[in-house]
């Protein structure tokens, strides 16, 4: 399937300007070839390419709506590593894997403080279109740990840090829920205070197991648990 972006309106779709532009530029494809186009909203339209000078069309044969989505839902709430590369990386297998939703929080030991997150939107649109995923992540702008927290419900968030001094549950623990959440902290973890700030908010502490993570291997590690999940429900 060549799977791109756009926007569907009735039985309309209109490709996106930069896709357009991939197709007649870079991937040359003719006039007649099957496209499909999705609105990263659970549509999909199919149908047969129009190439006009530099502009690409579809000619939409069929339209699919409310096609079906992730479940369980999984947001998470990630610090960005000094070395970004390192935060696109997880963006891009989370992406892949059905994460819902995506936020990249500042904590106290966070030491990048420029994200270009137009840059992770892009990139997570690009995992989904590999993917085949018709329901694109939500990718919030950049927050503070603090402002998060007014907008998850507790019961349904978990916090994975390395004190092994604090009661931390097993992730084959936690309860099978609609939506989770996870927060994930910088290199160097979250500070004391702030895992006691998080406890204070009624935020159970998870451990991912017995080796220390990287920030993007435990923000890759809890999709995988969740993908795992989905495809064995």
């Amino acid at each position: 399937m060549k799977l791109f972006y756009g926007e569907i309106i009735g039985d309309k779709a209109i490709i996106n300007d930069e896709e357009q532009q991939h197709i007649v530029k870079v991937l040359r494809m003719k006039n007649g070839e099957d496209i499909h186009v999705t609105d990263g909203k659970g549509r999909l339209a199919s149908g047969k390419l129009i190439i006009e000078g530099k502009k690409a069309g579809i000619e939409v044969a069929e339209i699919k709506e409310n096609l079906p989505e992730f479940n369980p839902k999984l947001h998470i709430a990630i610090a960005p590593t000094k070395n970004i590369d390192r935060i696109e990386f997880f963006v891009e297998k989370a992406v892949e894997m059905g994460i819902s939703e995506i936020s990249i929080i500042t904590t106290e030991k966070t030491e990048r403080k420029n994200i270009n997150i137009d840059k992770i939107r892009k990139q997570a649109i690009a995992a989904s279109k590999q993917s085949l995923r018709f329901h694109f992540p939500t990718i919030n702008d950049v927050v503070k740990l603090s402002d998060l927290l007014k907008n998850i419900k507790p019961e349904n968030t978990f916090v994975a840090h390395c004190n092994e001094n604090l009661e931390r549950i097993d992730l084959k623990n936690i309860p099978q829920l609609e939506q989770l959440t996870f927060l994930i902290g910088p290199e160097g973890d979250f500070s004391d205070k702030e895992i006691s700030f998080l406890a204070d908010h009624k935020i159970k502490a998870v451990s991912l197991g017995n080796q220390r993570l990287r920030t993007e291997t435990a923000g890759v590690f809890v999709a995988a648990w969740n993908y795992f999940n989905m495809i064995n429900q």
